[in-house]
Order: structure tokens, then sequence, then C-alpha cells
């Protein structure tokens, strides 16, 4: 009896504290994305403008792989099923695109890079004298075509991180959360965005609807029988999508002083020209000492200047999005990438030189362990972000 009682004693202990560990598991693990808990859409841009910064930084291969595997993971961890989510793909197809550009001008045009290594000779065109200091053919080298291959890899990693921000935030949120003095600019990006669906939808509608009737829908004929309806919907859309704008007030503005406009309008431009100057600066490796800085300033004067702004805006604003926990974190996991690259590599020359596998002469790219750990943080949006809820199946298909 004494043993059975310290038997059940010990289950329930263990059962107990089996308990209070998956409930703090289940505290601690991200819950499902709904309209109250998702991440500001700003978060995201941050994060994956702080994955570019840090791709800028560098041209080893390693790392820009590792930091594409780093968005593309987030990307497939908390993509949802929404339109925008699609775009990830076209963005990489791009990222290609442009890899395989890069590398073919390096192969027609020739590279600046010096190099020993001939890998093929191509037959030169002749140029006249105004064309002095353009090459068509010639010589191709292995250390031509290796520093074509890192810098066009460090242009397709921006890409791709500019994809991970389309497909992750939401853009009609993103630009509700937008300032007063950009409203206005705002909702014509949302018309703009949504008028290419409602196109492409209405020409599926019609070719459907002639391919039922036994007409053709390919061809000059079928396209113009195709095309003009699909403009004059169009027409009568945008009419009276206009008319339920004016009706509900757009383009309305309230009156302020002729002082406040002229500062509004120097604030907001002399603080975009310092947010360009600065994000040139931090881009560049000459600019990295007054880059900040000028970065700094410009965005303090930017957002004085469209605080200054909205005053001239009378709406209010229906359920705004709030910048919680799990933003902020977001948001500071794409900094923490770019701060610690870049002071990484203004450490010392032997750091720098890791950032920069040299291509004369050639040799082999190593992974820095220091910067490889901090592109790893960029993950962390991947298990504190709300995950998408589950697609719906359809019941009708049998699952694979």
């Amino acid at each position: 009896m004494t043993t059975g009682d310290n038997g059940n004693s010990s289950n329930f202990g263990s059962s107990g504290s089996s308990g209070s560990s998956g409930r703090s598991l289940q505290r601690l693990r991200a819950p499902r994305a709904t309209r109250t808990n998702a991440v500001h859409p700003g978060a995201w841009w941050v994060w994956a403008l702080g994955l570019g910064t840090a791709a800028s930084r560098t041209t080893n291969p390693l790392l820009l792989a590792l930091l594409v595997g780093v968005a593309g993971y987030v990307v497939a961890a908390r993509r949802t099923e929404a339109p925008w989510a699609r775009s990830y793909g076209a963005f990489v197809k791009l990222a290609l695109a442009v890899l395989g550009i890069r590398l073919a001008f390096a192969v027609v045009l020739g590279s600046p890079v010096p190099g020993t290594h001939t890998l093929v000779t191509l037959p030169e065109l002749p140029l006249p004298d105004w064309a002095q200091g353009i090459r068509v053919g010639g010589r191709v080298t292995a250390e031509g075509l290796v520093f074509a291959l890192y810098d066009g890899l460090k242009l397709a990693t921006l890409l791709i991180c500019v994809g991970a921000a389309n497909a992750l935030a939401n853009p009609a949120r993103l630009l509700k959360s937008l300032p007063g003095a950009l409203y206005e600019a705002g909702v014509a990006v949302v018309v703009a965005l949504t008028f290419a669906p409602n196109l492409i939808a209405d020409v599926q509608r019609l070719r459907a609807a002639r391919r039922l009737r036994g007409r053709s829908d390919t061809g000059l004929r079928g396209l113009l029988q195709v095309g003009l309806p699909v403009l004059e919907g169009a027409l009568e859309r945008s009419v009276a999508l206009a008319a339920a704008m004016d009706a509900r007030g757009y383009g309305r503005s309230a009156e302020v002083p002729p002082g406040v406009r002229r500062t509004t309008a120097a604030l907001t431009l002399g603080g975009l020209v310092g947010v360009c100057a600065g994000t040139y600066g931090l881009l560049t490796a000459e600019g990295g000492s007054y880059g900040l800085p000028v970065l700094l300033a410009g965005l303090a004067a930017a957002l004085g200047g469209l605080w200054l702004g909205g005053r001239r805006s009378l709406r209010t604003r229906y359920r705004p999005d709030a910048w919680g926990v799990r933003a902020w974190l977001v948001a500071a996991s794409g900094a923490a990438v770019a701060a610690l690259l870049i002071l990484y590599a203004s450490y010392d020359s032997a750091t720098y030189a890791a950032l920069h596998p040299g291509v004369v002469p050639l040799t082999a790219p190593t992974l820095p362990l220091w910067p490889a750990a901090a592109v790893l943080l960029g993950l962390l949006p991947a298990f504190v972000a709300p995950a998408p809820a589950p697609a719906l199946q359809d019941p009708g298909k049998e699952p694979s």
C-alpha cells in the first residue's frame, strides 16, 4: 500500500511537471495568425531590408547563399495563401535572370578584372574610335567570371529579400498604416494594385464564356473580341469607383497656415534627400562613416514633415494595426543582422577580406563563423511570428 501510494504520488508528480512544462511550451509556441495578432507589415519590411543591407556588405557566396536560405525558410514557414504571397517565386526567377544577365555581360563585354586563367577566346568585334573603352568579345577569364558571379549573386540576394517582404507583408494593411500625409498616394496605389487582378479575372471569364459557346479565344480576332469588352468594363468600373470615392470624401483636406505648408515641404524633401544619401553611404564601403548620421537626420526630418503633413488629413483610421512584441522581435532580428555585419566589416582588414573573398588570384571562399551566426538571427521570425492558418482542403480531392 505504501509502495502503491509512493508510485501514485510519483506518477502524479511526473504528470504534474510534464503538464506544467507542456503549458510552458504552449505559451512559448507562436499562436495561429488572426486579424488581431498578425505581425505588422512594417516589421516584415524592416526585417527584409535588414537582410538586404547585410547582403550589400559582402560578396562572399557562402554568406549570400545563407541569407537566401534564411529568407526562403522564413517565407516557407510564415507565408499565407493570400495572392500577394505567391510573388516570392517571381522574385526568385527574376533574381536568377539577373544573375544570368550579369554573367552574359561578363562573357560578351569582358570584365575589368585582370586574369591569367583563360577559359575561351571569343572573336572580337572591331568598334569605331568613339567607342574606345568598350570591348565586344575577346578573352574570357575565370577571374572575370568569378567576379561577375559574386557581383550578380549579391544583387540577386537583394531581390530575393525584397520578394520575401512582398510575400509576407499585406500591401493593403501596409498602405493603411501610412501616415496621413501619404494617404492620397496610398489610395492611388491601392486602386492600381486592385486594377490588374480585376482585369485578369475579366479576361479569364470572357475567354471561358467564348469557349463554352464554341468560339475561338485565340488569334487576333479573338483578342479583339475579348479585349474590347474588358476595356469597356474597366472604364465603367473606374467611373463607379471615382464616384464612390468622391461620395466618401476622398481628396478633401483641412486648411492649414501657409507657414506650416512650407515647413512641411522643406522637412519632407530635405528628409528624403538625407535618407537617400545616408542609404547610399551605408550601401557603399566608402560611406560607412557618414552614412548612418545622415540617414538618421534624414529620417528625423522626414518623420517631422510627415507628422506636420498629417494635419491636413481629416480622416479616422478603422482598427489600426498594433506594433506588438512579436513585431518588435521580427524587426529587431533583421536590424541585428545588418548591424552585426556592418560592425564586422569595419573591424579590421582581415574581417573585411573574409566578407570579400579575392578573385585575383583565385581563392576558395570560406564561411566566417561570426557573420554566419549573425545571419542565422534572421530565422527568429520563423519561430516568433504567428503561424498562418492551414489551407482549406478540397473534400472531393483525395490526399496524395
